[in-house]
This record gives structure tokens, C-alpha cells and sequence, in this order.
């Protein structure tokens, strides 16, 4: 379609506006295979494999070791491990669930599904935060119960294992750190499980050293009050952010009202209306907005500055613009509102 030709809008057709793509970057969406960029960096495929591969050897050493946690902290009779073995188990399920949303994510989109599957690693991390808060919970309930009668610990098999588990989350935390931990709420959320784990270890080698050299049962549950803290924390802020997102919410980083008063000086743009930015997962930003035109004939110039602004600026590469012509100004769903496709 010629870049300066309107055509009517219809509030029937959902989500038709005027779109502009950058396809400076090549990402498929679809059976059309029209690309967009992101705006994150060139290197947004070398990231994601990165991530991926990071995953996969944190999933494999974690659930290899996590077995032998777990029969250890039952032949010790340890809290502190056990919840640490447990926290392992959780730690295995959520590097496999985000290893499993990270390969569906890459999944073309269809008709039924028309972003694709990138969603889904936000759904992988929201579930592994309530995963971290239900273990944290439970955690809570047998120290306190342990505090009254606390029972007898092997100390010196619990600080073996604590150790050997110490150095295998130290190595899984290595790994992930290659991925994208700052960025990737996905990545983030697995970091932090392995984190939780690594604290546990450390808290059940405090303990095992306080019994074996004063024989004080009691360290076995308080540092399992300290882990569980810690987890309870991580929970809430992996579990706040993916709510976030998942009601779409700014992404973090991107100033909305920034982003209006910088759309409004644009020459020949008279208002924005109808601004939307949100992600699709955390780390790929969308926007949909109306800008009103002074004159229709600025329209693919006004469009080309907006686009410039947005993906270079802001770092957002899916844009998603109607220009409404001088005297039809519209909101959403309104029938006489019309737009311009300009590629």
C-alpha cells in the first residue's frame, strides 16, 4: 500500500491500526514472516541462546544433586537441610519449567496465538515465585514446630552434604550468571531460586558447625527461619514483577509521560491519546498510541520521527501507530476513525 494513501478504519477489525514495524531486525512472527526489531541490542539471539544453555546445565547439576540432598537431610534428621534439599526440588522443577517456557517461546506465532509463546516465560517465572513463597510458608511451620522439642541431628553427615550442596549452587549460580539475569525475568527468577539454595547451604553448614562444637539443636530450625526469610523475599519480588507484566503494566525503565511529551513535540503532531505501552515478556517492550495530525500530508514524516524516537530512544522496536487526520480525531472502537499504514 502506498505510504500516503488513508484508508478507513473499522472498529469491528480489533487492533487494526496503523502499524509500523522497524525490520532492521529479523525475528519471525508468524506465517507472514514479517520481522521487527528489538529494542534491546543486536545481540538479542545470542543473549536468548545464552540463557538457554545456561538453564539447561543449572537444571541437569541441580536435580543430579538434589537427590542425594534429600536422602541425606531424612538420614540426618536436619531441618536446615531438608529445607535446603526441598528448596533444591523446587529449584530443579522451576529450571526445568523455565527451560521448557523459554523453548516454547521461541515457537512461531499462529491465528490462535498471535504473539507466539514468549508469554509463557512470564507464566514460568509467576509460577516459580509462588512455588518459592509455598516453600518459604512451610519452611515457617516446621521450624516453629521443631522450636518446642527440638529433635537430634547428625551433625557431621548434615555438614558433608551441606557443603557438597554449597559448592554445586555455587556452580549452578556461575552458570546462570552467563545469562541474562538482569534483564530476563525468566533467567532472574531461576537465579534467585539457585541464590535461596546457596543460602540454605550456608545456613545449614552454620548449623551443623553450632551443634557439633556446642551441641545447640536449636541452630538447626533458626537458621531454617533465616533461609525461609530470604526465599520470602525473593518470592515477592519475582512474583510482584511477573504480576506486572502479565496485567501489563509500563515496563520498568520506560517513562509513559516521557514518552507522550516527547511524541508531542514532534513537528505537525497537535496530541497523543490512546497511549499504551506494555511487554509482551520482560524484555520485549510494546507500544500502541494515536498521534493527531496538523495535516494529513505530514503523516509518513510524523511516522518516520515517531519511530526514530521510539526504537532509538526508548528501545522499543514493536510500534504500533494510528495518525488521525486534522477533524477526526478518534478514540478506540469509534468507526469513523481513520488511519494510515505506512511501511
Amino acid at each position: 500500500m502506498n505510504s500516503k494513501e488513508p484508508h478507513r478504519h473499522s472498529s469491528g477489525q480489533n487492533g487494526r491500526h496503523g502499524h509500523e514495524h522497524d525490520r532492521e531486525h529479523s525475528h519471525s512472527r508468524g506465517s507472514g514472516g514479517h520481522t521487527h526489531r528489538h529494542g534491546h541490542g543486536h545481540n538479542h539471539s545470542h543473549t536468548h541462546g545464552a540463557n538457554k544453555k545456561a538453564l539447561k546445565l543449572s537444571f541437569f547439576l541441580i536435580a543430579s544433586y538434589m537427590i542425594v540432598e534429600v536422602i541425606g537431610g531424612l538420614m540426618t534428621n536436619s531441618l536446615a537441610l531438608l529445607s535446603d534439599a526441598g528448596h533444591m526440588l523446587s529449584d530443579a522443577a522451576a529450571l526445568g519449567f523455565s527451560l521448557l517456557a523459554m523453548i516454547w517461546g521461541e515457537r512461531s506465532a499462529s491465528s490462535a496465538k498471535t504473539y507466539g509463546y514468549k508469554r509463557f516465560e512470564v507464566l514460568a517465572a509467576f509460577l516459580n515465585g509462588i512455588a518459592l513463597l509455598a516453600i518459604s510458608l512451610y519452611i515457617f511451620y516446621e521450624a516453629f514446630r521443631r522450636f518446642s522439642d527440638p529433635p537430634g541431628v547428625m551433625s557431621s553427615g548434615m555438614l558433608t552434604i551441606a557443603v557438597i550442596g554449597l559448592l554445586v549452587n555455587v556452580a549452578a549460580a556461575w552458570i546462570l550468571m552467563k545469562g541474562d539475569t538482569s534483564e530476563n525475568l525468566n533467567i532472574r527468577s531461576a537465579f534467585l531460586h539457585v541464590i535461596g539454595d546457596l543460602l540454605g547451604s550456608v545456613g545449614a553448614i552454620a548449623a551443623a558447625l553450632l551443634i557439633m562444637a556446642f551441641g545447640w539443636n536449636l541452630a538447626d530450625p533458626i537458621a531454617s527461619v533465616i533461609v525461609a526469610v530470604l526465599v520470602l523475599l525473593s518470592a515477592y519480588r519475582i512474583t510482584r514483577d511477573s504480576v506486572h507484566i502479565l496485567m501489563e503494566g509500563t515496563p520498568s525503565g520506560i517513562d509513559a509521560e516521557e514518552i507522550r511529551a516527547q511524541l508531542s513535540d514532534i513537528e505537525g503532531v497537535r496530541g497523543v491519546h490512546d497511549l499504551h505501552i506494555w511487554s509482551l515478556s520482560s524484555d520485549v517492550p510494546l507500544l500502541s498510541g494515536h498521534l493527531a495530525l496538523e495535516q494529513t500530508e505530514s503523516g509518513p514524516r510524523v511516522m518516520r520521527e515517531a519511530r526514530r524516537l521510539l526504537t532509538e530512544e526508548f528501545g522499543i522496536g514493536h510500534i504500533t501507530i494510528q495518525l488521525d487526520p486534522p477533524g477526526e480525531e478518534c478514540r478506540v472502537g469509534e468507526e469513523s476513525c481513520r488511519s494510515f499504514f505506512v511501511h
